[in-house]
């Protein structure tokens, strides 16, 4: 099954995308099997520093691959997800397979289900490599399995909560993940790493399954090398699920086969408040680089006004932290000092807000979510940068971290959907995103412009190089 070059191909497959990939594979040019051991081979020589993985479900995969193989060789082949590994935030139900949300207090916890979404993908070809780092309970820190690092450099913050998820897939640990983002948890890590992160609108994506921290803010969404990976792994997560209360009755588009519509005649916005006040000098040239590309593609590029967008800062983790008391009391309870501090602190503190408080934070969402949607009846896409400044390091994350959700966090309280992709580097080499928000269950119109702007620019090509020894970053 494998071609005649394939120690060729199989050098570069750790970076290469799931849409190169089903290529290759469905032309049999390599097996599923060369995928997922030569991605095994880099876990096990990298993830003792990246800490990407809590666990790696080696033996599975590669008999999952051998699986893929057989079908394929037999006219059974599923798409262009068939025979892709895939990785999974340790943070979502996989049957047979310890969960831990990266938690003494689930260190032993063993699904007997998938959540919805990794059913639907399974269904689709993919195959469980692994299951990803994460803050504990995506609010937490990451002392019981390590601490993730960027792969761009080892002593910068990879972002929080979908940390491994991001790293794994920027450093060639997996071909594409999924994760959880509730106020950026799957955007920030995407921008700081320098991969696409994708956050489908509220009830687009089950949630059956996950671990829960605020059931009106937590979100499922993907980490993937390209805009058009993004795509084709959003069709086949969404749909209706009766499992989950939230999730949406609307039709699933096939969001690949809409990427090549282009962009010209597209407005998107530009907010004068709050998204373009103090940022760092290097994210504010490369998003404002980013927005002349998409002007010479031919959108139109205009201010648009959200006064409230900088109103939430106390307001989002005021609700996702009561929300989050209720979900976890009974559990600390009993359990208490098997959580961590910051996790521990971060959840407890939402015993102590009061109805009232609740209900006021949840007025300013109301207005947040009317000045949206008003907005968003004018221009096609908001466009801000994903985080004022690049990835800061692993000990001011750990003394007391600067607030990475300042740009994210508006999105998960309205449920529009959002999406990051690398649009530039630092002066330290590290990555900076492009956030581009639309409206809700319009993915497809922040996915065109996405792609557009990856097909027309190489930031999403470049990949740190771990050196030998594992204790230097160069860039290609």
């Amino acid at each position: 099954m494998t071609g005649t070059d394939v120690s060729t191909a199989t050098a570069t497959l750790p970076f290469h995308s799931i849409g190169e990939l089903s290529v290759l594979i469905a032309t049999r040019q390599i097996s599923p099997v060369d995928v997922v051991t030569t991605l095994l081979s880099r876990i096990e020589r990298l993830n003792s520093t990246l800490a990407s993985y809590i666990t790696v479900c080696a033996a599975e995969a590669v008999a999952a691959a051998r699986a893929a193989e057989r079908d394929i060789i037999h006219g059974k082949y599923r798409g262009p997800l068939h025979g892709i590994p895939i990785a999974y935030k340790d943070i979502i139900w996989t049957k047979g397979v310890r969960t831990t949300a990266h938690s003494r207090a689930l260190a032993d916890f063993v699904p007997a289900e998938d959540a919805t979404h990794v059913h639907r993908l399974s269904a689709a070809g993919m195959i469980l490599i692994g299951k990803t780092n994460t803050g504990e309970f995506a609010c937490g820190t990451s002392e019981l399995f390590g601490n993730p690092r960027n792969p761009w450099s080892l002593n910068h913050y990879t972002g929080g909560s979908s940390n491994g998820s991001a790293n794994a897939v920027a450093a060639g640990l997996a071909v594409a993940a999924t994760g959880t983002d509730t106020g950026g948890s799957v955007r920030v890590p995407a921008s700081f790493c320098g991969v696409v992160g994708l956050k489908p609108t509220f009830g687009r994506v089950s949630r059956h399954g996950i671990i829960p921290l605020s059931w009106t803010m937590d979100h499922v969404g993907t980490l993937t090398r390209t805009v058009d990976d993004a795509a084709l792994m959003l069709t086949a997560m969404s749909g209706y699920d009766p499992l989950d209360p939230s999730s949406a009755t609307v039709p699933v588009p096939d969001f690949r086969a809409g990427l090549e519509r282009g962009i010209r005649g597209l407005t998107v916005g530009i907010p004068q408040e709050h998204y373009f006040d103090g940022l760092h000098p290097d994210v504010e040239r490369a998003v404002h680089a980013a927005l002349d590309v998409l002007r010479a593609e031919g959108v139109q590029v205009v201010p648009v006004h959200l006064p409230r967008a900088g109103d939430l800062a106390a307001a989002a983790p005021l609700m996702y932290r009561a929300e989050a008391y209720v979900l976890h009391a009974e559990r600390l309870r009993r359990r208490a000092a098997d959580y961590g501090r910051r996790a521990r602190q971060k959840i407890c503190s939402g015993a102590f807000f009061t109805a009232a408080e609740y209900h006021q934070a949840a007025q300013l969402r109301r207005l947040w979510c009317d000045e949206l949607r008003s907005v968003l009846q004018h221009v096609d896409a908001i466009v801000t940068p994903t985080v004022p400044y690049p990835a800061f390091t692993l000990q001011l994350q750990e003394a007391g971290p600067p607030d990475t959700s300042w740009g994210t966090r508006q999105f998960n309280m309205s449920g529009h959907p959002a999406i990051t992709v690398p649009c530039g580097f630092s002066g330290e080499h590290l990555p900076i995103g492009l956030q581009i928000a639309g409206r809700t269950f319009d993915e497809l119109t922040i996915l065109r412009l996405a792609h557009v702007y990856q097909k027309l620019t190489d930031w999403h090509t470049r990949r740190p190089r771990l050196d030998e020894s594992l204790k230097d970053v160069t860039h290609d």
